[in-house]
């Protein structure tokens, strides 16, 4: 027979779940939103100061060498920028999942003993 109070229950709990799992995807998304932010805003600065030095330079041996480390310096921060956003990433799909590592390792148990049985 069908247990409205027990339906009810599970009702919640799967309700409740999502909604963690909701709010932690919502929370990461705006830490990597802001701070794709941040290194945009950074970059551009930094590229505004570059332009601003090599428009000072008198020799091109030395427009050269600036440019040389501004790459350097520049491609450098994009893959600093690019590991940290990576591992935001896989923070936030770890975290979104972990509301459902118990739901997912109840039902595998009780699936486990049904075949069992």
């Amino acid at each position: 027979m069908f247990n409205f109070d027990e339906a009810s229950k599970k009702n919640k709990e799967a309700v409740d779940t999502i909604v963690k799992s909701y709010t932690t995807v919502a929370k990461g998304m705006q830490a990597i939103a802001t701070e794709t932010a941040d290194y945009s805003k950074k970059s551009f600065e930094d590229g505004l100061a570059h332009f601003e030095k090599l428009s000072g330079v008198k020799s091109v041996e030395a427009a050269l060498e600036l440019q040389t480390a501004f790459v350097k310096s520049s491609y450098e921060g994009f893959v600093a920028e690019a590991t940290k956003l990576g591992e935001m990433y896989a923070d936030l799909a770890k975290g979104a999942y972990k509301p459902y590592e118990a739901p997912v390792a109840k039902a595998t148990a009780a699936a486990k003993a049904a075949v069992a049985a």
